[in-house]
């Protein structure tokens, strides 16, 4: 995948800082961790819009916002970022089309981010 579309998806900037921190061996293990949670956060997220819980709907998307940032999803996380802020004007009229963005994305994010580790480490 090339540089510009890699940094579409993934914080390149942080990930090099972390991967020259603690090592990519490291950061892929937190990865594989995450990868083990993200079907239990996408979940939560579809849950709540299918229950028409806005205020559930908004608390998980800052807190896979925050898990997606952690280990350098950008994209996830900048949906997840406009998903959480309930209170926005453009809430309303945006917050499928978020929620689909993270739903259609979030396992190939996570995938090209496990693929760009591994060279790295």
């Amino acid at each position: 995948m090339a540089t510009a579309e890699l940094d579409m998806i993934l914080d390149l900037n942080t990930l090099e800082q972390y991967c020259s921190a603690i090592g990519a061996g490291t950061l892929l293990k937190s990865v594989v961790l995450f990868e083990q949670l993200m079907p239990e956060y996408v979940g939560n997220l579809v849950k709540a819009k299918e229950s028409g819980d806005k205020e559930t709907l908004c608390s998980e998307a800052h807190k896979f916002k925050g898990a997606a940032g952690s280990v350098g999803l950008k994209r996830i996380q900048q949906y997840a970022q406009l998903l959480q802020h309930g209170e926005d004007a453009a809430w309303d009229a945006g917050h499928n089309e978020w929620l689909q963005a993270i739903s259609n994305n979030a396992f190939e994010d996570l995938a090209a981010l496990k693929s760009f580790l591994q060279t790295k480490a």
